[in-house]
């Protein structure tokens, strides 16, 4: 979870601008020293990421917890619908099939035995709001990539079972999208972007470079790429985790604690018990 946590905040002071658009990927710098520091901070991508964590963890609905999470946050920077849907009062979802589904869905990833329950797990995180087909396909390509990724996958494996189950086109490098890529906040037009750029790298730090590199919606494509590539490569370098734990609020940090305590624990393949939270 954290994986995708760093990718969004990396990610979020290049949203809404082409300047980090770049052939040379390696030369973006997650992290600065310098009055831009200022800028990075969570969106709605982290927020969302967090209400998914704390929905698993004490087993209460998504719905009811994603609202509380965005009206605790409510300037984190959400779209248009789903702002509007959490300070309603339904519970009802509207058809989406943006990429909030896929950006909050990596804690689905870590969380069970199976890929069968990941699949089903993921799509009732993305129903509640992006009911839409492509919406939920969005959230169970990510959260599959990240489960299968965390049990010891290929990227060759994960790639063709992405290929195979969602028919998403994965057989472009990110020098071929970036030319032509716009900001796009659907699952069709950015989760296979953001599942190329993990395929493309070397490590975590280079998975975020391309993820910035391609433009568009930076923070969310960071999110989801950070996420996979956490699952995958294991490792986050110590100076990413601190420049990030600087800028969450304590709340955050206790929801990541106690995910990742459950995590370790658990072994990152237990089945989750559905009668009573699953912490304290």
């Amino acid at each position: 979870m954290l994986g995708a946590i760093i990718g969004d905040i990396c990610g979020s002071v290049y949203e809404f601008s082409n300047n980090s658009k770049t052939s040379r990927p390696t030369e973006i710098v997650l992290t600065e020293s310098s009055s831009k520091d200022k800028l990075f901070r969570f969106t709605d991508d982290s927020v969302m990421t967090f209400a998914t964590a704390d929905a698993l963890l004490y087993r209460r609905p998504f719905a009811v917890v994603y609202k509380e999470w965005a009206r605790r946050y409510p300037d984190a920077g959400y779209a248009g619908y789903f702002w509007r849907w959490f300070n309603s009062d339904s519970l009802e979802p509207y058809n989406s099939w943006g990429n909030g589904s896929a950006m909050r869905v990596s804690p689905v990833g870590w969380f069970f035995e199976t890929l069968e329950e990941t699949l089903a797990e993921a799509k009732r995180s993305a129903e509640v709001t992006h009911n839409h087909p492509e919406g939920i396909k969005g959230a169970q390509s990510v959260a599959a990539a990240i489960f299968l990724a965390r049990n010891g996958k290929t990227k060759q494996e994960i790639k063709e079972y992405v290929e195979s189950t969602f028919r998403y086109d994965l057989n472009r490098t990110t020098d071929q999208i970036r030319p032509t890529y716009e900001f796009d906040v659907s699952c069709m037009g950015s989760v296979p972007e953001a599942i190329i750029c993990f395929l493309e790298s070397n490590d975590y730090v280079h998975a975020i470079q391309l993820a910035i590199s391609i433009g568009g919606d930076t923070d969310t494509i960071g999110c989801i790429t950070g996420g996979i590539a956490e699952a995958f490569y294991r490792k986050i370098p110590d100076e990413l985790v601190q420049f990030v734990d600087a800028r969450l609020t304590d709340d955050m940090k206790q929801v990541a604690q106690l995910f990742e305590g459950y995590i370790r624990k658990t072994g990152s393949n237990s089945t989750v018990p559905r009668h009573e939270p699953v912490v304290f």
